[in-house]
């Protein structure tokens, strides 16, 4: 009988065996591979942590003992183990989410999906508890090896040091990859642990003598296993690594092994003081598609074959292709251009650049505050670095675009991938604050292309800025078809469509430029002149914009960002103050925290579609009751509410 559909919660696994709790982890890959190859998530991390979640269930009693994941992208197993087994639409509208979420279930506590922050999120829960006289319970926060690049996780170390009377566990889940290979000093130092052949040879044959005996072998080498450790070490060093944090370290154990790792973690329960376990895993483990994947084991996927690990469907050109592409053509043209990003180097397109130009590309791990403030240096060193980030990490190295690399007038390029609706991944993944955070950077420039040719021209005209940042953000997913402008005016907006009055300017920032050229033509269709314009560069804003802005009764802006404080309300702030009072409609994303679903649903819930933007367009020009086009072609006299002004 399977055993996989009786969990219905943690303490389920009370009651199996050693070899059940095997057997579980066996149906529990079978059941991610079967059901993750048919919705796309991240399938290769969760596969590596199979039995590590197991094993902590079964030591640890979530709820009453929070577990925190670093990121959250491995916690599907951590789902299946608290009830959650069904993966039909997982990150689909109404179904799980990929990563914690806290209405789904009590055993989820933190939904934030950006890396490194694990640790201050376990200090600051361990010492609520303390003060609150619930010490008996204990704080469990899973972190990988790719978290320890980032800074916050060692600033939380050097704290959780200060009050060493608490009940908190460390796992560090070391399989050398984040998205991609971990890089820099800390990972090298792992890896020489995780292949010390002599402490992996000398640590798994103790092991096998002892198990030979029974419990009371497993109990001896528990005992004898902190002497050995002390000589083992010799071969590593890594104890002394954490003992100088003042942090007791086991490990390193093998994280596939359920026995070893139950007993590694009952001891590092017992212990009554912030302990670190390291168990070394493998990412795709048991998934031979995912193990043979060299680029990242399968890290995150659209739908495959479970078979092959093919991908099915269409496998369209897509933005990140096009920048790809068009920075290798610059690296070409400019010597003085190099590429940096925070362990994303292949998701963010930088791949085939690293390729071309190996010694030009710098990967600083996830530590997005780094890498700003060297990029700082680079420029002031003669270079130009293009830093290229998923535009929802760009919040964390906020301090260091304003401070080091604006007010220091440095000429960086910062390329924004992800940027606005990204989808299935939910709200802490969704690019949509940029437009808002960074356009209050002084001197900044910031550009959305509507398409892929103006990509690669934003790019060439970005990378020849030497006195201020410059921002290129795109989206998620296919490029759009090529939209060519009717004329481009002296400021370089482009105009792309004209109507034969003027009643109504819109203005589409990046690839909403199509959706606004969907509503001229249905506002044509009743009698409304409009004109459609790009401005290419969104920040700042053009003189042209202004003047056309005077001649129209009616201003709209449509951008794939948060209504506040996005460009619609720098576009009304400029024409206030060049005395123009013609009426602007910001048309934007909810400053809300958006749930996964698909890119079309969200912003049919934002009113960012053709025919209602229309709707409103016409409500405000011509009336209350109106012909109206709701589809091509169709017509018909609907009562329409006047649109709030904001």
């Amino acid at each position: 009988m399977p055993i996989l559909p009786g969990i219905t919660g943690p303490r389920d696994l009370d009651g199996l065996s050693r070899s059940q709790l095997t057997e579980l982890a066996e149906e529990i890959r079978t059941f991610l591979v079967e059901n993750v190859s048919q919705t796309g998530g991240h399938l290769g991390p969760n596969l590596g942590v199979v039995e590590l979640t197991i094993a902590l269930h079964r030591v640890f009693e979530s709820p009453d003992d929070p577990f925190v994941f670093d990121t959250g992208h491995q916690s599907y197993v951590h789902k299946l183990l608290t009830g959650r087994q069904d993966f039909s639409a997982l990150r689909v509208r109404g179904g799980l989410a990929g990563y914690p979420q806290r209405s789904e279930s009590v055993h989820d506590v933190v939904e934030s999906s950006h890396a490194s922050s694990s640790l201050s999120w376990a200090d600051g829960i361990s010492r609520a508890l303390s003060a609150t006289g619930r010490d008996d319970r204990h704080v469990v926060a899973v972190v990988g090896d790719g978290a320890l690049t980032g800074g916050m996780t060692w600033e939380a170390l050097n704290n959780i040091t200060d009050d060493n009377d608490r009940n908190l566990v460390i796992v560090v889940n070391d399989n050398g990859r984040s998205y991609a290979p971990t890089i820099g000093g800390m990972s090298r130092y792992l890896n020489r642990v995780r292949t010390a052949g002599a402490y992996k040879d000398l640590h798994h044959r103790s092991d096998r003598f002892f198990r030979a005996f029974g419990p009371v072998g497993r109990a001896l080498f528990r005992g004898v296993r902190g002497g050995t450790h002390g000589f083992l070490s010799r071969f590593t060093n890594n104890e002394a690594l954490y003992s100088n944090l003042d942090i007791k370290y086991l490990g390193p154990v093998d994280g596939h092994d359920i026995p070893t790792l139950i007993e590694t973690l009952e001891l590092a329960k017992s212990y009554g003081a912030p302990v670190i376990v390291h168990a070394i895993t493998e990412k795709g483990r048991g998934y031979q598609p995912a193990r043979d994947d060299e680029a990242d084991q399968f890290h995150a996927v659209n739908r495959i074959d479970p078979v092959t690990g093919e991908p099915l469907g269409s496998s369209s050109r897509g933005w990140t292709d096009v920048f790809s592409d068009a920075l290798v053509r610059v690296g070409e043209q400019n010597p003085r251009v190099i590429a940096m990003t925070a362990a994303m180097l292949r998701p963010t397109g930088l791949a085939p650049f690293a390729e071309r130009f190996p010694e030009r590309v710098y990967d600083v791990g996830i530590a997005e505050q780094h890498a700003v403030a060297s990029a700082a240096g680079l420029a002031y060193g003669g270079l130009h670095p293009v830093v290229a980030l998923y535009a929802t990490f760009m919040g964390r190295a906020f301090d260091q675009v304003l401070m080091d690399v604006a007010l220091h007038k440095a000429g960086v390029t910062f390329v924004l991938d992800r940027a606005g609706v990204t989808g299935p991944d939910g709200p802490s993944h969704h690019g949509m604050w940029d437009l808002a955070m960074l356009q209050i950077v002084p001197h900044i420039r910031i550009s959305a292309p509507r398409d892929g040719a103006r990509l690669a021209e934003a790019l060439e005209e970005a990378v020849a800025v030497d006195d201020a940042p410059t921002v290129i953000r795109y989206p998620k997913g296919g490029v759009a078809d090529d939209i060519e402008a009717i004329e481009r005016l002296d400021d370089g907006v482009d105009v792309l469509s004209r109507g034969e009055s003027e009643d109504v300017l819109i203005v589409g920032i990046g690839p909403f430029a199509a959706l606004a050229m969907d509503v001229a033509a249905r506002l044509r269709a009743q009698g409304i002149g409009a004109t459609v314009i790009d401005p290419r560069w969104a920040i700042p804003v053009q003189p042209s914009i202004v003047e056309l802005a005077a001649r129209h009764r009616l201003v709209i802006t449509l951008e794939d960002g948060i209504r506040v404080g996005g460009i619609g309300t720098r576009v009304r702030q400029v024409l206030r103050e060049a005395g123009i009072d013609t009426a602007v409609d910001e048309l934007g994303l909810p400053d809300e925290f958006i749930d996964h679903a698909s890119r079309d649903q969200i912003l049919a819930d934002a009113g960012l579609t053709a025919s209602k933007i229309a709707q409103d367009v016409v409500a405000q020009v011509l009336g209350t009751r109106i012909p109206v086009a709701r589809h091509a072609g169709e017509t018909g006299a609907i009562d329409l509410p006047l649109r709030e002004r904001r």
